[in-house]
């Protein structure tokens, strides 16, 4: 152990004897381990956004069933198709026991206003009430109509958090938390009374982001909003979607706003036949859930079975499913993580060349302290240690300073490409950024070891 520590000490002498050029030796080492530690922090960052996001909608156990074109075969029974209706819903629920909720949805290009202000919100849907349940909706004013209103096809409707910010202001202009329950907005001129406000959704760094703001108080909010950040509304993609989502009962969409339009196409092209060729109000899509994500394929082929019934044959549907959006969230992982890892390999063994040219430069300075060291006894064992471990120092060094390089590599890249999620720095990530680091160390070490270790001492001792 003395031994190996006074080698240790000579390896630290030789690096502050030459600085710079043991710092350009570093530096290889210090941009792998830090680009290897960034890279795994960022995708972590991604990746847990996207798992929550997926959770958000519904998680793995949902499938939607949407209307398609017929395949090739089935062209010349177009006018048969009936898209996705009523029917199908009711069917399933009697035949398709591994479905344990069924939520239709009538969609419908909405514009709101209310205040002199108008809002068009992504998704404005007539749907039953276990909507909610299905799409994880949480209900933070008010109640969530049921299954009466719906009956009675009631004007009553149900808005996210986008949707109040844009008619009666935003909390943070007005200096407190708005509550619409009881009010009256317009939906394509239609008015309805609002009996419930979903909660606002966030990605869990903005809702660490508020919680600072708000602890910090007005002084630091001011500054996050100057910079782009404060407020909310940050959040994109499927947060964003559910806070500009507006849930109307099913039968009300229908008969306000659906069938009307359907009778009038229906006569302008001649025909006598009410409420559409099935007398059946065609979906939108069709929402559900199964019991479980193991019995998928089972309760996809039962689906599938029922609707086929239904359909007379035909295959004007189609499925999505969550696993299909997992899947995807595991080849980008994949893929970003095996791109991160290639860079961050081509900078360490860049890094390890320059070790091992270092190490060749110091051993040709040192012949004759090598010979000397020989001929007073030191094993060819001993010299080989002494520059394996030199070696091992300077990668050591280096990937330590790399560690501490790759939290201001984080900040800097979050900075330029913010993303709903903030960048996952792992204990994992760091031990195999150092492991690789001191590995590169030994790697590039051994050949100038092993030509120090071999040098004979009476032609070092000439060496000049």
């Amino acid at each position: 152990m003395v031994q190996l520590w006074i080698t240790i000490q000579t390896g630290l002498r030789e690096i502050w004897a030459h600085k710079f050029r043991s710092l350009l030796t570093m530096l290889g080492i210090i941009l792998g381990v830090s680009s290897l530690v960034a890279m795994s922090a960022l995708v972590a960052g991604m990746e847990k956004g996207a798992k929550e996001a997926l959770v958000a909608i519904g998680g793995l156990e949902k499938v939607r069933v949407e209307a398609q074109e017929l395949p090739v075969e089935q062209k010349y029974r177009s006018d048969e198709a009936v898209g996705i209706t009523i029917n199908d819903v009711h069917a399933l629920k009697q035949s398709a026991p591994l479905v344990t909720r069924l939520s239709p949805e009538m969609r419908i290009p909405a514009t709101l206003t209310a205040n002199a202000k108008r809002f068009r919100p992504w998704n404005c849907v007539g749907v039953w009430p276990i909507a909610a349940e299905v799409n994880e909706h949480v209900i933070e004013y008010g109640r969530l109509f049921n299954e009466l209103d719906d009956e009675m096809a009631r004007s009553v409707c149900v808005i996210g958090t986008d949707t109040r910010d844009a008619l009666w202001g935003p909390p943070e202009k007005m200096g407190r938390e708005i509550n619409p329950v009881g009010e009256i907005l317009f939906i394509n001129g239609v008015p309805f009374k609002v009996i419930g406000m979903f909660q606002h959704y966030e990605s869990e760094q903005d809702r660490k982001r508020r919680a600072i703001e708000k602890a910090a108080g007005p002084q630091a909010q001011a500054v996050t909003r100057n910079r782009g950040w404060g407020g909310r509304g940050r959040s994109g993609g499927v947060f964003a979607f559910k806070n500009r989502t507006v849930y109307l009962p099913l039968n009300t969409v229908w008969m306000k706003f659906r069938s009307g339009a359907t009778w009038v196409a229906i006569n302008s092209s001649g025909s006598d036949t009410p409420a559409g060729a099935t007398g059946d109000p065609r979906l939108s899509s069709l929402e559900l859930k199964i019991a479980s994500v193991d019995l998928l394929p089972e309760a996809l082929q039962q689906i599938r079975n029922v609707l086929m019934s239904t359909h007379k044959g035909l295959e004007d549907f189609t499925f999505r499913t969550q696993e299909d959006w997992a899947d995807q969230i595991k080849t980008f992982v994949h893929n970003a993580r095996l791109s991160g890892g290639l860079i961050a390999g081509i900078s360490l063994l860049v890094g390890g060349i320059g070790i091992m040219n270092i190490m060749l430069a110091s051993i040709s300075e040192r012949v004759r302290e090598i010979g000397i060291r020989k001929s007073v006894g030191a094993a060819t064992t001993d010299i080989f240690v002494q520059i394996l471990v030199e070696s091992l120092v300077i990668a050591i060094l280096g990937g330590l300073v790399g560690l501490g390089t790759s939290f201001g590599l984080i900040h800097m890249i979050s900075s330029f490409s913010p993303t709903d999620n903030a960048p996952i720095v792992r204990v994992t990530a760091l031990a195999v950024a150092f492991g690789f680091s001191v590995l590169v160390g030994i790697l590039a070490g051994i050949f100038p070891a092993i030509k120090a270790a071999r040098l004979n001492p009476i032609q070092a001792l000439r060496y000049d």
